[in-house]
């Protein structure tokens, strides 16, 4: 276990957590299909999920990008999926992505989660900075980098393409660790 706090759990990943992970991108499918595109397709099915959870778990015990997953420890329930990816070792840097199931929004729990990764991302795996890339009209998730002490640093433009949607500025927000 990562961090606990207010009866919820951060792990990294496990082969458990397929159909948690399935049941969470299929309840919010149309929450997710804009910015989480590829992982809720990814998770359409227990099958698909195995598959998913079974490459990302390589892919953590290689150093190429780390999964989390958010539960209530009473009911283990999935509220949540944490990405640290876009990891660049020789800058030392990597960026957060993030979704929550819809009964879980608005608690702060992804702002607190956000922090307890941090802490994790510079101590553990001695990352220097750290990004999160949000468009302007998430409004939620922009709190969530500005409660964490992320920096606006600039807009990307063009950067991100929803499917079946023109290209979209995105803000960059970027923590260094002290």
């Amino acid at each position: 276990m990562i961090a606990q706090f207010d009866g919820f759990e951060i792990n990294a990943i496990h082969e458990g957590d397929a159909w948690k992970i399935c049941n969470l991108m299929v309840a919010n499918a149309d929450r997710f299909k804009r910015y989480f595109p590829k992982t809720l397709e990814q998770n359409l099915n227990p099958t698909l999920s195995q598959l998913f959870v079974e490459n990302k778990v390589k892919r953590f015990i290689n150093k190429e990008e780390f999964v989390f997953t958010l539960k209530s420890s009473k009911t283990r329930e999935l509220a949540s999926i944490i990405y640290i990816k876009e990891l660049d070792w020789t800058k030392k840097q990597g960026e957060f992505a993030y979704c929550i199931g819809y009964t879980f929004e608005g608690q702060g729990l992804t702002s607190k989660t956000i922090n307890y990764l941090s802490h994790y991302a510079f101590e553990t795996l001695k990352l220097q900075t750290l990004q999160i890339i949000v468009h302007n009209d998430n409004i939620a998730s922009t709190k969530v980098a500005l409660n964490n002490g992320f920096i606006w640093q600039k807009t990307l433009k063009n950067e991100y393409t929803p499917i079946g949607e023109a290209p979209l500025d995105m803000e960059l927000y970027e923590l260094h660790k002290n």
